[in-house]
């Protein structure tokens, strides 16, 4: 079937004709060393701020080392911390996770944040299977420690980033799905209490369990498994709250696009069994059916009292993307402006990945985009901005170190990492929170 003409062309923007005109610089990190994390507790002869950050997340403070870890997000936001990231990987590694084992709910989700950006500065190679490996107990012990929704979707949202990044195989990925997924549906004994999920966390399980399957081979996920997401997804389409039916619409949509439905429906894998075949081509077809159902009631949904409009244009815009993809095929198509140039998409896989990406990394994600060559591999963007003449990248020393020598972390997994984006590989044009469609702003 032919691809339509793009309606959804340059409909999220972040406009910018000069590379740093979005981005904060790192200038704007204020000045007075010691106001930051108070005069009585930070030694002002250090001249590097990182350092000095770094350093007041040794202290016993809470507050203290909650303000440290808001500087060094913004220092990572603002430049890419190539250098620094080299000299310092593991001791940031190990205070960040320090903070997540011990500190308030605030300082976890400040602390996950921290991991999620070092692990998509560092990219592919050992450093960032370091992260994952060392990552995962504390962030699962987490899950299980009260029930703050703010400190729950930070953790939630760093296991993606980290899985993302550093996993390797399936077996990785889908561990890291199956803790998320437990989030929601944990498994009781006969002394626990199911606590129910607030929407926050239902959306923010949902968004980055999507962002993770977006990184996989369906076939290596078990039947029961597909199942069950299928059914508590399209169950979550009902629900009175518009950030979970959005991000539930968008889940679904991502199975159908890499037809993990007709592959894992089925309760028997032998090709001889017509009787089998039959049966789950009968279920396939009356769940897309329930499906569409959902998906145009929510398309045309009225304004109800004290629905937000913009949240209502949104999951109205989804959805219509959603239905015609269903009946006719075609995927929605967006643009972002990046500096001058423009990150395209055309799948829900990559739409998937940008727009999780766009919400985690917030005023930091153009700058990424722009110089963060892990993010370049992903989605195949190049920045004409930095290229020169010849066509060779303009980089700071910090970053040859990292991606241009022999051994560099790049070349050493590059292979690791197509391996990873195999069930993408077919997908030749570019492509959760907060990509919109038709005329709204990201």
């Amino acid at each position: 079937m032919g691809k339509r003409s793009s309606q959804k062309k340059n409909a999220a923007m972040l406009d910018s004709d000069d590379d740093d005109s979005s981005i904060s610089s790192s200038s704007s990190i204020r000045s007075d060393r010691m106001s930051i994390w108070g005069a009585e507790e930070v030694q002002p002869v250090k001249d590097n701020l990182l350092d000095q950050a770094l350093d007041a997340l040794y202290e016993k403070r809470g507050s203290t080392r909650e303000k440290a870890l808001a500087a060094i997000i913004e220092a990572f936001n603002s430049n890419m911390q190539h250098e620094f990231v080299e000299k310092k990987f593991a001791t940031l590694m190990h205070q960040c996770l320090n903070c997540i084992k011990r500190g308030s709910s605030k300082e976890i989700s400040l602390a996950c944040r921290v991991i999620g950006l070092l692990a998509l500065t560092v990219g592919c190679g050992d450093d960032v299977r370091e992260i994952l490996e060392e990552s995962v107990t504390p962030l699962s012990q987490a899950l299980k420690s009260g029930f703050d929704s703010l400190k729950i979707a930070s953790v939630i949202e760093c296991l993606a980033v980290v899985t993302f990044v550093g996993g390797n195989d399936p077996q990785e990925t889908e561990r890291s799905m199956e803790i998320m997924w437990h989030v929601v549906h944990p498994k009781l004994g006969s002394n626990v209490v199911a606590v129910k999920p607030s929407p926050a966390v239902i959306t923010a399980v949902v968004s980055a369990w999507a962002f993770l399957l977006t990184t996989m081979d369906g076939l290596t996920l078990s039947s029961k498994h597909w199942q069950e997401a299928i059914s508590y997804l399209s169950s979550l389409l009902d629900k009175d709250d518009r950030s979970v039916r959005i991000a539930a619409g968008e889940a679904l949509a991502l199975i159908f696009e890499i037809g993990s439905l007709e592959k894992f429906t089925s309760e028997s894998k032998s090709s001889n069994d017509n009787a089998a075949q039959g049966e789950n081509s009968n279920r396939i077809h009356g769940l897309k059916g329930k499906f569409l159902n959902q998906v145009r009631n929510l398309s045309a949904e009225a304004a109800g009292k004290g629905s937000a409009k913009k949240d209502l244009n949104s999951q109205r815009n989804l959805f219509k993307d959603i239905q015609e993809f269903l009946e006719d095929g075609y995927c929605p198509e967006t643009s972002m402006k990046i500096g001058g140039d423009s990150l395209e998409t055309s799948t829900w896989s990559k739409l998937t990945q940008v727009s999780f990406l766009l919400y985690f990394l917030g005023g930091g994600f153009i700058k990424h985009m722009q110089d963060n060559e892990f993010l370049h591999d992903v989605f195949g963007f190049t920045p004409k901005s930095k290229q020169l003449a010849g066509g060779e990248l303009r980089m700071s020393g910090g970053e040859k170190r990292l991606y241009k020598s022999p051994n560099s972390v790049l070349n050493k997994a590059r292979t690791q990492f197509l391996n990873k984006q195999r069930m993408l590989s077919k997908d030749k044009n570019i492509g959760r929170y907060a990509v919109n469609r038709g005329d709204e702003e990201v």
